[in-house]
């Protein structure tokens, strides 16, 4: 993280701890790498966000956490050092841990062989063991808040919502405390937190760590809190078959049933602790060093602790059959409500027996007309044992119309229908399960997602909650994962035919740049923003950069520059240089006489030629004494030489014989130059 701007670093702490640089923020605290000036060592400063100060809520829950992490010396928990408060804002300073966090190691390796799995959390129940014998729940087991050292160690870090067993809540009723996707089910109904919440969560890690998924996702942390409520974990073998590597990392029964034993949504039927976890880890590795591939059901079943009986249903008795009656007395007789499909044993209806059947005697006949009635008559009985029997019979039929109507009423109203179950977050298979029990069919359709898994349900068609009348088909709306299409090959075609591929990919065209290419023709792009087979996201923008073809470099004139600056000018440019030389009396030796092309365009490795100068010829003045005039003067013109005749005689008598010149005789100079010629 940046530390450039923070205000913190660089001061000094209570005259002794400098803030050296900035490591993480969290919501209530960022955490600096400080030096301890007393101590001369590098210590982890953890100080509370100024915003925060005047809270006494999180001031105080800071302060539990340096009381909560202090009481506790174990070679696997992040040591408390000191404790302070600078300008109003509270600190904490506690040993610097160099390494990486668990959920790197997660986003990296998993899923984790077991053994390796096992290796790092046998090291977190240690953690927990000791924080639990000492009275310390931790809250907020996590793979952010486990650190695993340089030299492979791991260190349990973050008491922040930690508190010691009995202290008092210290958030408001109706507040998620904790990470969602780590949470007893037990503290979302607002339990109090003990050593089993911590084993939940240390469940929860072991189960990602081996699956490299998290057992339990939605869109929000109140769906995953629910699912922690009302679904069981399912064993971490089950999800890597799901998950299609279950080959890859086979898993044994015994750490399958130490996932379940420690994630029990009951947490009278879970792991007690921290001590009990670190021996059942135990156990386990112990059995995998023998037999890292091979099943232990009876390790695994001495696991599992026992079942709870407080709270539990009672199992139903088998209903008590009606006696036959013996006699004329009635007797009532207890029949349980469970053969009415009633699932309470407790409650029990009292049924009469049937009334005892009167032997039928003969009566006297009406007397009958002559005439065949249409029905036969009718011989009622006006017996009292008859009258109550007909009492009953009308009572039962009443009873029984009562029933039929109610039913029918309750059948066509609402017994019909059922509701579409909340599936989302399930993998096909349980989301079907939970259709059948609810009397539903179901088909499937794709979509894309960028929150959901492969594989899960992202919704249901109808949402669920709605009705739907039994038997009918709903939509189960399974993630493809997110929707990302694969960068095309781009560079090397033209404009045009790299706009295609885009559009056909599903991307879209950004910006479009030119720049010159030495060896690409005008129009070829030269490089995307995005490399080729890049899994990107619908209508992402890809940017292009194409050749406008060779760039043209304009030919500066470099007459009377130096040769050696003219070439170094030249091939800076880009040109091939080729030098030629040539006397002149006009340019000075070394210097740029004439160049080819002299002006205008050309492309780099194109060919300039400089002439450059060599000087005039030079040529030796001869000697000339005792010559005649006229030879001496043909002697020095044959050398194109300009020749002026001085009389330098002291007779009367001029001898036209030649003295001397000059420049004298062996002098050098250029050709052209003029030389005097002395004659007596």
């Amino acid at each position: 993280m940046n530390s450039t701007f923070d205000p913190l670093v660089g001061q000094v702490l209570d005259d002794r701890y400098e803030i050296v640089a900035k490591v993480a923020r969290g919501g209530m605290a960022t955490v600096y790498r400080a030096r301890d000036l007393r101590l001369a060592r590098v210590v982890a400063v953890k100080v509370m966000r100024s915003d925060l100060g005047e809270d006494d809520e999180f001031a105080a829950k800071f302060d539990r956490e340096a009381r909560s992490a202090a009481v506790l010396s174990h070679p696997n928990v992040v040591s408390i050092f000191d404790q302070g408060s600078s300008h109003g804002q509270p600190y904490i300073v506690m040993e610097f841990i160099e390494g990486l966090t668990l959920r790197r190691v997660i986003s990296s390796e998993a899923p984790l062989a077991p053994a390796r799995a096992l290796e790092l959390f046998e090291q977190i129940a240690a953690a927990l063991a000791a924080a639990h014998e000492a009275g310390v729940v931790h809250r907020d087991i996590k793979p952010e808040n486990v650190i695993l050292t340089d030299r492979g160690q791991v260190k349990v870090a973050d008491f922040g919502l930690a508190r010691q067993v009995g202290s008092p809540q210290m958030t408001a009723t109706g507040v998620l405390v904790g990470t969602a996707s780590y949470l007893p089910p037990e503290l979302v109904t607002h339990a109090r937190p003990d050593g089993r919440s911590d084993v939940y969560s240390a469940g929860v890690v072991l189960f990602e760590m081996l699956t490299g998924k998290k057992p339990h996702t939605g869109e929000n942390n109140y769906q995953i809190a629910y699912r922690h409520v009302n679904v069981d974990i399912e064993k971490p073998s089950e999800r890597l078959r799901e998950l299609g590597k279950g080959n890859e990392r086979p898993i044994p029964d015994y750490l399958d049933t130490l996932v379940l034993a420690a994630t029990r949504r009951d947490p009278r039927a879970r792991i007690a602790d921290g001590q009990e976890l670190l021996a059942a880890v135990r156990k386990v590795r112990g059995e995998m060093a023998r037999n890292s591939s091979g099943d232990n059901p009876e390790l695994a079943a001495s696991l599992l602790p026992d079942s709870p009986s407080e709270g539990l249903t009672e199992r139903l008795r088998p209903a008590t059959r009606p006696r036959p009656v013996s006699g004329p007395t009635p007797e009532t007789v207890i029949v349980s409500r469970s053969e009415w499909g009633v699932a309470d044993a407790s409650a029990q209806t009292p049924i009469p027996p049937p009334e005892p059947v009167a032997p039928r005697t003969a009566t006297s006949q009406s007397p009958t007309s002559q005439r065949t009635p249409v029905f036969p008559p009718l011989h009622i009985s006006h017996d009292p044992v008859h009258q109550r029997r007909r009492g009953v019979i009308a009572v039962l039929l009443v009873v029984l119309l009562t029933i039929g109507a109610g039913f029918g009423s309750w059948w066509w109203m609402s017994g019909r229908y059922t509701t579409v179950p909340a599936v989302a977050g399930m993998n096909e298979t349980k989301a079907r399960e939970a259709a059948s029990a609810n009397a539903l069919r179901v088909e499937t359709r794709d979509e894309y997602s960028e929150t959901v898994p492969v594989g899960v349900v992202i919704d249901t068609d109808p949402r669920s909650g709605e009705r739907l009348v039994r038997d009918s088909q709903f939509t189960l709306i399974m993630s493809l994962g997110p929707e990302r299409y694969p960068a095309p090959q781009l560079v090397g075609l033209t404009r045009e035919e790299a706009e295609q591929a885009i559009t056909d990919g599903h991307l879209s065209l950004g910006e479009v740049t030119e720049d010159w290419s030495e060896d690409q023709p005008a129009g070829t792009v030269l490089s995307a923003s995005e490399e080729e087979g890049a899994q990107l996201k619908p209508d992402t923008a890809i940017d292009l950069t194409v050749s406008k073809g060779r760039e043209p470099i304009r030919i500066p004139d470099l007459t009377d520059a130096t040769t050696a600056a003219a070439t170094e000018e030249l091939k800076g440019l880009g040109f091939e240089v080729t030098v030629k030389e040539e006397n002149s009396t006009t340019v000075a030796k070394g210097d740029v006489i004439r160049q080819d092309p002299a002006d205008g365009t050309a492309y780099r490795g194109d060919t300039v030629t400089i002439v450059s100068s060599l000087g005039p010829v030079m040529v030796t003045i001869p000697g000339v004494w005792g010559k005649g005039t006229d030879d001496a003067r043909k002697l020095l013109e044959d050398l194109d030489l300009k020749v002026e005749i001085r009389n330098d005689s002291g007779f009367g008598l001029p001898l036209n014989l030649a003295k001397s010149t000059d420049p004298a005789e062996g002098t050098q100079v250029a050709v052209g130059s003029t030389v005097t010629l002395i004659i007596v």
